[in-house]
């Protein structure tokens, strides 16, 4: 029996237990209440997408609707449903008369408000984004639909403003552009033109996408603008307020708080803004009429979602581009392998620059390229910063910026024994040494442990080079060299979007570059060999995007210097400004090869028991072939990872998803072990 203190314990759980009991069976009877009332007469059942991750239940739900909802209950709403023994949330896609389910069907348990945000459109790309990258809808509507901020939605959208009238001398910057004229006038008049636009150096380029998007809403249609990062979103918001005032496009990023994102969401969904820029999660939102999709430097990886089904979002507008009849623009300064398969299948025309403007726009040069400027430097290939960049960016700071690209962040990134060149690792971790500043010990990048006394382990040598140096060390050494000249620097800890037209030096890591007003004197790329040096499938393609992306910062007459081997394809193709032709060449070997975009590939990737028992339940193509598994690091791990690649010809892609899709359903009804399924990986 138990004590005296331990009863009132015994009742108060007692208690308990008749409360939960008591409001269950009040749940049950007011749930068979709801069931038993009057149905909606017309189209009394609703089709649901329920919120459930799991790829076997990755489909609609049938359930009753009841004549107090019929009003409210409309295709594209939030509803809640009992699923599982749970209330779950879901969307409403569809009404109709009757149900193939042979049984009694569950009502709706309400709607959770009659704002219609899943219009038909997107919920039709949702469906064939999963498909494509054998994911869930649940999945793709939490990237396509943002979280619902009840108070934002009781508020009432701005009226949508009159369609804007033409100016006079507004196309006037695309005549640089061969065929652009035409491509602009099919837009203004309502056609569906597709495009792959070299932008030349120093092109305003966000003016110009404002310049479409004004002609694409003359036909009485919507754009959707998709960039990288906010900096670039900042850009085309300022481009197209001066050229269309700021009521007729809205901002869509994550970083905008849940109440403005669902607020700009929301005048986008009701039909009172037609115009859309944003990062990657915007390319799902629903536009009104949609005339115009733009995909700005699409080889960038931050187009790449890092969360399942990881979808691209150049892939997701160009599949809601055919689905809806819109017009296509793939812009950038360098040219993805991507889109030069779709000029290549004459699937999109290209928009490029005469030979002549590129050259007028920018001179690039390699130091050390040529014997006069070896003899006048014998090191200008060898040396880090040689004689020649310095004296360029001396002579070019005094008419405005310069640009210093650097690819490596911090002070001294990588250390090294001064005698045998052993990189300095961590006794703790065996991580990477480096200094982090001119009075710092070297320390572990991993653990943070200081080595003050380190030594090398292959040789006994207490001396320290440094064989790669970050952006702050440039900065420092560029200060000494040019001490009345200011030095300013853009990185992962202090990123700048733009800089005045004042002299100076900015030392920047790719991707941190500011924007110069009236664009830089001179841009200088720093250390060619360490982005050259990746082990990845898209190494140089991506090396040479970095570069361009810095030289189109630079005003138009500027000049460009690349400290690198004058002979790499990559760094010869910047010196010609021809990233159209270095893609062409990387696409004929990839296809030789049986790489992607000649092919449609995927990954499976988790521990070697789950991986191979999901070999075993893949019904591939005919065509079709596994390569591996392999271990995806050749370190030792506690639990080892493997990876195996799936791929088929292009013509097959289709069949892929679809059979890797049949594994998700097989392999989450089974409740076998989870492997990652990644179709067309930006990284290999």
């Amino acid at each position: 029996m138990s004590g005296p203190e331990e009863q009132p314990e015994l009742l108060t759980g007692l208690l308990r237990a008749t409360v939960q009991e008591s409001q269950a069976k009040a749940r049950a009877t007011r749930a068979r209440k709801v069931a038993e009332a009057e149905l909606a007469e017309v189209d009394p059942v609703a089709r649901v997408l329920v919120d459930v991750g799991l790829a076997h239940l990755d489909r609609p739900f049938d359930y009753a609707v009841p004549a107090s909802m019929a009003e409210a209950a409309r295709p594209g709403v939030r509803v809640k449903v009992r699923f599982a023994g749970q209330d779950v949330d879901g969307y409403l896609v569809e009404r109709v008369a009757t149900s193939d389910h042979t049984g009694r069907l569950a009502p709706l348990r309400r709607v959770v408000s009659d704002e219609r945000v899943l219009s038909p459109a997107v919920a039709d790309l949702v469906a064939a984004v999963a498909e494509r990258y054998a994911g869930t809808r649940s999945d793709v509507l939490r990237l396509a639909v943002p979280p619902r901020h009840a108070t934002t939605e009781k508020q009432p959208s701005a009226a949508e403003p009159p369609v804007p009238p033409a100016w006079p001398d507004e196309a006037a910057g695309w005549t640089t552009y061969e065929h652009a004229a035409a491509y602009l006038s099919r837009l203004a008049g309502g056609g569906a033109p597709r495009a792959v636009w070299s932008v030349a150096p120093g092109e305003d380029w966000p003016r110009r996408l404002a310049e479409a998007a004004a002609a694409t809403r003359r036909s009485g249609r919507g754009t959707l603008i998709c960039v990288p990062d906010g900096k670039d979103v900042d850009r085309v918001d300022r481009a197209l307020t001066d050229l269309l005032g700021g009521d007729h496009h809205v901002t869509l990023t994550a970083d905008a708080g849940p109440a403005r994102r669902y607020r700009d969401f929301l005048a986008v969904s009701r039909g009172t803004r037609r115009i859309v820029v944003g990062t990657r999660a915007a390319s799902f939102a629903p536009v009104h009429d949609l005339g115009l999709v733009v995909v700005w430097d699409d080889g960038d990886d931050l187009h790449a979602e890092p969360r399942a089904p990881y979808p691209h979002t150049r892939e997701t507008l160009l599949l809601r581009a055919e689905r809806e009849g819109a017009a296509a623009l793939v812009g950038g300064f360098a040219r993805s392998v991507e889109a030069e398969y779709l000029l290549r299948t004459g699937w999109a025309h290209e928009l490029a620059a005469p030979r002549p403007v590129v050259r007028e726009r920018v001179r690039t040069v390699v130091a050390g390229a040529s014997d006069h400027d070896l003899r006048r430097d014998p090191l200008a290939r060898a040396a880090r910063l040689p004689h020649q960049a310095l004296e360029a960016i001396r002579a070019a700071v005094a008419d405005g910026p310069v640009l210093v690209q650097n690819p490596r962040l911090g002070y001294v990134a990588a250390l090294a024994c001064e005698r045998c060149r052993t990189p300095a690792r961590c006794d703790v971790c065996r991580g990477p040494l480096a200094l982090t500043g001119p009075t710092t010990p070297p320390a572990c990048r991993w653990c943070g442990t200081e080595v003050p006394g380190w030594s090398c382990g292959e040789c006994g040598h207490r001396g320290l080079r440094a064989p790669v140096i970050g952006d702050a060390r440039t900065a420092e050494e560029l200060g000494r060299a040019l001490p009345s000249v200011r030095v300013l620097t853009s990185s992962r800890d202090r990123v700048l979007a733009t800089v005045d037209a004042r002299p100076g030096v900015v030392v920047a890591t790719p991707g941190a570059e500011p924007v110069a007003e009236g664009g830089y004197a001179a841009v200088v790329l720093l250390d060619a060999w360490l982005l050259l040096g990746r082990t990845d499938l898209r190494t140089e393609e991506e090396a040479l995007r970095r570069w361009c992306d810095a030289v189109g910062l630079v005003r138009p007459g500027g000049r460009a210097l690349v400290v690198g081997d004058p002979a790499h394809p990559a760094v010869q193709a910047l010196v010609r400004w021809d990233p159209g032709g270095f893609a062409a060449r990387e696409t004929a070997e990839r296809q030789e090869a049986h790489l992607p975009p000649a092919s449609r590939l995927a990954t499976i990737t988790g521990e070697p028991g789950a991986v191979d028992d999901a070999l075993t339940l893949l019904t591939l193509p005919d065509v079709g072939e596994v390569l591996g598994p392999v271990p995806t690091s050749l370190e030792e791990q506690a639990e080892p990872e493997v990876r195996a690649v799936v791929r088929v010809p292009r013509a097959h892609g289709a069949a892929l998803g679809r059979a890797l899709g049949e594994l998700q359903r097989v392999r989450s009804a089974r409740k076998l072990d989870p492997v990652r399924i990644q179709v067309d990986p930006y990284s290999l």
